[in-house]
């Protein structure tokens, strides 16, 4: 990714220039307030901006015109697509606030996650109530505060661009995106606790539903195409963006599913096998359960979900996935959706650089220690 680098400056930029502005208010109504600006400022310093990525190459791949963050002219008309891809990167940290929430997560990029931190604070401060309660409650309107500005950030964006159709399908693609992701993650904690009232021929496309809802279209589909919608992209265009961006998604997260089971917590940010406390009803689990005999698949029916498990039971949960082929097969489809992907990238109707900055992050989405 030649130019990734300075994007994500560019994207840094404008996420600090728009936080100063919004958090000035806060300061404005009271000092105590000061942690919602330190800590809404923590969970946007870091990441590795693929939402961002993804979405300025997607109006890339329409526009043709050129990377050069530095150049004097031509800032303009990267204004709009700089501020949404900054709106998806806020977007993105209000979902992750939540969903540590959802998932009872101690961490988050080997840090303390929200509901953590505010937790903490309590705590250190020796205010009444409860310490555990008062972290959810404020990470909760933390994570709504975020998610309000980015759709403030995006509107300050799409208001600078003059094809005002263009402005209107980029937000309508910025809604559908919220919509999925939040049925999405409604579908993921739906089958952790109903998957018992399932059949068992159905969890496989079950677990796939979610991949596809809850991030694959999250975290790659729908930034390309937002950013293809503002450069004003045909319908040929968005069906190559998304025939690329979808299967890559699915790569994207089924890469994630392993990760979150036989990570190493020095690249994940998270205690290895952290899926495995928290109960996930991966594709690799529906894959597992469908390879296993009965005996092993009752032991990790009965595991699956405990916080308190040990470092042990972790690892022999690891070992019993692995034997029986599960993660090969998880391997296999990541690479066939890739293949998927990489094919209607050749086949697409835009421009030179943009293909080659695809295909660059479609290897870095994917890699084993992403």
């Amino acid at each position: 990714m030649a130019h990734g680098s300075r994007l994500v400056d560019l994207v840094h930029e404008r996420i600090e220039d728009f936080l100063a502005e919004r958090t000035s208010i806060l300061r404005e109504i009271s000092p105590d307030l000061e942690p919602l600006d330190a800590f809404s400022r923590r969970f946007l310093s870091g990441g590795k901006r693929f939402r961002a990525l993804f979405c300025y190459w997607g109006w890339e791949a329409i526009g043709g015109r050129g990377f050069d963050p530095f150049a004097a002219e031509g800032g303009r008309d990267r204004f709009p697509v700089v501020s949404a891809a900054s709106a998806l990167e806020l977007f993105h940290a209000a979902a992750l606030l939540h969903d540590d929430i959802i998932d009872n997560s101690d961490t988050r990029r080997g840090a303390p996650s929200g509901h953590r931190l505010f937790e903490q604070l309590h705590a250190d401060s020796g205010w009444a109530g409860s310490s555990p309660e008062f972290g959810r409650a404020s990470a909760i309107l933390l994570g709504d505060l975020l998610l309000g500005w980015s759709d403030e950030l995006l509107d300050e964006g799409l208001m600078a661009l003059p094809d005002r159709d263009a402005a209107r399908l980029a937000r309508s693609e910025f809604m559908r995106m919220r919509t999925e992701v939040t049925a999405g993650q409604y579908l993921d904690i739906l089958e952790e606790r109903a998957w018992r009232s399932q059949a068992e021929s159905e969890q496989r496309l079950r677990a796939e539903r979610v991949i596809v809802y809850k991030s694959a279209k999250y975290s790659v589909e729908a930034p390309l195409v937002i950013g293809g919608a503002i450069a004003g992209a045909s319908p040929a265009q968005f069906d190559s963006l998304r025939a690329f961006g979808l299967p890559l998604g699915i790569a994207y997260q089924l890469r994630d599913d392993l990760l979150g089971v036989f990570g190493d917590p020095e690249v994940t940010g998270k205690p290895s096998g952290d899926d495995l406390r928290e109960g996930k009803r991966t594709m690799l689990i529906a894959i597992a359960r469908e390879r296993l005999a009965p005996g092993q698949r009752r032991l990790l029916d009965e595991l699956l979900g405990d916080p308190e498990l040990a470092p042990e039971q972790v690892r022999m949960l690891q070992q019993t996935i692995r034997e029986c082929g599960a993660v090969d097969e998880v391997e296999a489809l990541i690479t066939s959706n890739v293949a998927t992907a990489v094919a209607a990238l050749e086949a697409a109707p835009i421009s030179r650089d943009a293909r080659a900055e695809l295909g660059s992050l479609a290897r870095a989405v994917t890699r084993r220690t992403s």
